[in-house]
């Protein structure tokens, strides 16, 4: 193997002029005789300079990480081209270590037991526990849910599962990500309005406040509620599925194409993400998927943790454990890897007219990006801690969440945040515009939902019913046509005319599902068809249906108008995400068992 100069000099013009550098480009034609040379008419690719530097970059990771005595060393920072590199892992004790790579190894080995020893007198002074590594591994088999189940038993005769950490939760978007599902793009609020009457005939007795310790009564007899509607509900079967199978590990995402209706992407703990062709109907033949491939990574944690397509569904856009986003084609083409995140990517949204990308990121930071380029365009550092969620509210300014409690909006060209909101009082996990974009809904592990609005430094509407941690929340795409009750003509509903309002649902780890009137701040149902923690919720784009999915292995689909759990299906595995497509014909729920399910709804 060889390498001339007159190659790198080559391939250097190519980038230079692919970037738009045209007078730099021309004057190191000129300087480096390229124009002389015998690669001046050489047929190479757009980027090539780019993915020799990435396979480099997989080279030296490799190189790294590789111990003395054989062994590999799990790290979850990203190599960079420039400056030493320094692991930062998670020791066996909880702590972080972090290694210099540029030591060699025995030196390494010294050093690093002092500062370790260190870091445990440090730990052991402040009682430091690791829910700062949030989102990133489910775990199904779970340490962590045994340890918060045995933390409960203590604190109740009766208790259900308790999962304190995002990081012990999904991913185990316990350290890994998910929540997304968008339910509607075009921020539209047309089309038939649902009519919906004000009652809680889901529901049981008992106070809407979080009441910590002594729930067993109230726990149970939502749970005896909730196996009663399953067991009424409709089956979803074998005859209404198609079950896609080929993922290594855990499907934590999922995303359906807003054009191509039947084309799904999924994203995994193997660190791909697969784009499937979906048959019209159930029990079609399917292909295989179209792999997009990650760079490998010496890390357990190389989750496939955020997906999202472009708004003209020509490119996808995925976040991953190892902190880089990525662009790619529906052909699997990979157009930009975009690296500038120092910690796991949790979550990636397309602007409304599909120029920019915002990512959210463990480093506690944003970054939009150009998708065009690739580039960054500015980051934002305003977050003491991960951010969990990003949303845009327009083309230049977009909404974020994080674990310090807070929810800022940012713009793209300002340095300082638009607008800051802080009521919260525990981590927020997820955030939302209206289609209008007239309000942003919040939800937290405070057990409460809040909604704001730009013109307000406090919540128009302070959401509290969950006996839980809210762990996600949806918009429906319509309104709903609501008749007014009686006893609560004091929340702004007078006479017998149907208002139409728009209408908001929040998951929680108390099993539930709450619809609220986001205008009045009035919860309008109690869905109960879950024993455990609900992960997951997606509306269809009519607003018909709500689906719901959860790590009890149910997957509901619910009637809005009337509450009622229409269908139901008893899966093998936990759920995490569920979507439907743009057509409304088809849900996908992504499974801890490898598998990717989609529903024919067509076939119900």
């Amino acid at each position: 193997m060889s390498i001339t100069s007159e190659e790198v000099n080559y391939l250097i013009y190519r980038y230079l002029f692919e970037s738009g550098f045209v007078h730099t480009s021309f004057t190191f034609q000129n300087e480096s005789h390229i124009h002389k040379s015998e690669y001046k008419n050489a047929n190479v690719e757009p980027g090539a300079l780019i993915r020799v530097l990435q396979k480099g970059l997989q080279y030296m990771d490799v190189e790294a990480h590789l111990n003395e005595d054989g062994s590999q060393t799990d790290c979850n920072v990203p190599l960079t081209l420039i400056g030493p590199h320094r692991c930062d892992i998670l020791a066996e004790d909880g702590t972080n270590e972090v290694i210099d790579r540029s030591v060699p190894a025995t030196k390494r080995e010294d050093g690093f037991k002092k500062e370790r020893d260190v870091r445990e007198k440090d730990a052991a002074k402040r009682g430091k526990t690791d829910k700062d590594r949030r989102r990133g591994r489910v775990i199904s088999q779970a340490d962590g849910m045994k340890e918060d189940q045995q933390r409960a038993t203590s604190a109740s005769p009766n208790p259900t599962p308790s999962i304190s950490s995002k990081s012990q939760r999904k991913r185990t978007r316990e350290d890994a990500a998910i929540d997304r599902m968008d339910v509607d793009d075009s921020g539209s609020v047309g089309g038939a309005d649902i009519e919906i009457n004000i009652t809680e005939t889901n529901s049981i007795n008992g106070s809407d406040k979080l009441i910590p310790g002594g729930e067993s009564a109230i726990e149970e007899g939502q749970r005896k509620l909730a196996l009663k509607n399953v067991q009424n509900a409709a089956v979803i079967g074998p005859e209404n599925l198609t079950v896609l199978e080929g993922h290594e590990h855990e499907v934590f995402s999922c995303s359906w194409n807003p054009v191509l209706p039947y084309m799904v992407a999924s994203g995994s703990a193997d660190g791909t993400a697969r784009l499937w062709q979906v048959p019209a109907t159930s029990g079609g033949a399917v292909g295989p998927p179209i792999v997009l491939n990650h760079l490998p990574s010496l890390a357990e944690t190389k989750d496939v943790t955020a997906l999202d397509w472009n708004p003209a569904g020509t490119l996808l856009a995925t976040g991953s454990y190892d902190g880089q986003a990525r662009i790619w084609t529906p052909r699997g083409e990979l157009r930009w890897v975009m690296s500038q995140h120092r910690g796991p990517v949790f979550s990636v949204k397309w602007n409304p007219a599909g120029t920019s990308i915002v990512s959210g990121s463990a480093d506690n930071t944003t970054i939009v990006w150009d998708a065009e380029t690739g580039n960054v365009q500015q980051q934002f550092e305003f977050h003491s801690l991960a951010i969990l969620d990003v949303d845009w509210m327009d083309d230049r300014t977009f909404a974020s969440c994080s674990s310090d409690k807070m929810v800022q909006v940012c713009q793209f060209g300002q340095n300082n945040p638009v607008k800051t909101w802080t009521m919260h009082e525990d981590e927020v996990n997820a955030v939302r515009w209206d289609p209008t974009k007239k309000y942003l809904a919040s939800c937290s592990d405070d057990g409460t939902a809040k909604i704001w609005s730009m013109s307000s430094d406090k919540p128009i509407h302070d959401l509290r019913g969950h006996r839980s941690q809210i762990y996600t929340l949806q918009w429906a795409p319509t309104t709903f046509a609501v008749k007014p009750d009686a006893s609560l003509s004091s929340n702004g509903y007078h006479g017998d005319t149907p208002k139409a309002v728009p209408i908001l649902a929040t998951a929680s780890f108390d099993a539930t599902i709450r619809l609220w009137d986001a205008e009045h701040g009035t919860c309008l149902r109690v869905l109960s068809g879950h024993t455990e923690a609900v992960y997951s919720i997606t509306f269809s784009p009519d607003s018909k249906y709500l689906a719901s999915g959860g790590f009890d292995n149910t997957l509901n689909l619910w009637n809005t108008e009337d509450g009622a759990l229409t269908r139901a299906h008893k899966g093998a595995a936990g759920i995490f995400e569920v979507h439907f497509n743009t057509s409304g014909d088809k849900l996908a729920a992504c499974t801890s068992n490898m598998q990717l399910i989609v529903v024919d709804i067509k076939s119900l």
